[in-house]
Parts: structure tokens; C-alpha cells; sequence
């Protein structure tokens, strides 16, 4: 990392809290980890960051994993899963979300096309062939990021989908208790 890179990165550091910095640490986990490592990535005192892995504990946004003497924490991936969808409900209507899922089958089936296969696993196999040149191992590094990328964003919009009626008809009915309540 160069050191305007690490300036920048420490002057984006400096100006979060600790908790703010245990949060943003808490919540891009992608195994559990000890109060220890959580405290050494986020620069916080031990104390600071075990208090804080508590509070996301009881507001349910982390979970504590226990393995044997070792207590671990890692996000709730149920409800960053819900929270996901609720999301792309709350910003688009059914409509765009039908037409994003659209968008994404037809750049997924033009890969098939293009490189002949039917998975971005098979693409990714095909990087082992000797008569790709670096460019073309590049590009083909893309696009199975991007597709990989494509599957889980159709797999959520779909859920969205599938849920939209449901999140829609709980809304109103909030809405409605909300309107006797102040009549």
C-alpha cells in the first residue's frame, strides 16, 4: 500500500469512533472472529470492543459463535439476508426489479454464447487452457466475477420478488394501525 494510500486510509480511521470502527469491522466479517482480532482491525482497546460485540449481540445484529473455550462473533446472515431484500423491495417496484432480473439473464446467457459453456464454473476451467493469451485470462477473471456476482443478485431479487406482496401488504397494514393510532 503506498503511503498516500495509508494516509488516506488513516485519516478515514481517525475520524470513526472506536465503537464506529468495531461496528464497520463487525459487520464485513465474513468468518467468526475472536474480541481479539476484531480489536486489533478495528484499533480499539479490548474492553471497548468486547462492550461494543455485547451491544451487537443484544440488538441482534451479530451472533456469538462458542467453539470450545473460544467465543467468536459474526454477523447474522439471516437477517443482513432479509435486510437485503427488504432493501430492493423498498427502493424499486416490482416492475424494475422483473426488469433487472431481465437484464441480468440475458448478460449471463451472452456469456454462455460467447465462451460456450453453461456455468461460470466451466469458464473458470477453461483458464487452465494453455492457448489463452494474458488479456484473455484477464477478461475471462471478469467475467466470472461478474457473473458470480450476477447469480446472487438474481438469487435476491427473485427472493424479492417471490416477497413483494407480503412486504407490501404487512406495510399497509402498519400504515393502517399507524392511522388509528392518531385518530
Amino acid at each position: 500500500m503506498s503511503e498516500s494510500s495509508r494516509d488516506g486510509v488513516q485519516s478515514w480511521t481517525e475520524s470513526m469512533s472506536a465503537r464506529d470502527r468495531i461496528r464497520a469491522v463487525a459487520e464485513t466479517l465474513r468468518e467468526p472472529r475472536s474480541v481479539n482480532w476484531i480489536s486489533e482491525q478495528a484499533d480499539a482497546a479490548w474492553s471497548t470492543t468486547n462492550e461494543e460485540l455485547q451491544a451487537l449481540v443484544e440488538q441482534g445484529q451479530l451472533r456469538r459463535v462458542e467453539s470450545g473455550e473460544n467465543t467468536r462473533y459474526q454477523p447474522d446472515y439471516t437477517r443482513l439476508l432479509f435486510e437485503e431484500i427488504r432493501t430492493l423491495i423498498e427502493a424499486n417496484t416490482r416492475e424494475e426489479l422483473r426488469s433487472e432480473l431481465a437484464a441480468i439473464t440475458e448478460e449471463i446467457e451472452e456469456w454462455q454464447a460467447t465462451y460456450d459453456v453453461e456455468t461460470w464454473e466451466e469458464l473458470e476451467q477453461s483458464l487452465a487452457d494453455g492457448d489463452l493469451a494474458s488479456d484473455e485470462l484477464r477478461e475471462r477473471r471478469d467475467v466470472i466475477a461478474f457473473w458470480r456476482e450476477n447469480e446472487e443478485d438474481r438469487r435476491l431479487i427473485k427472493h424479492a420478488l417471490e416477497l413483494y406482496s407480503d412486504v407490501e401488504a404487512a406495510r399497509e397494514q402498519m400504515t393502517d394501525v399507524a392511522d388509528r393510532a392518531t385518530s
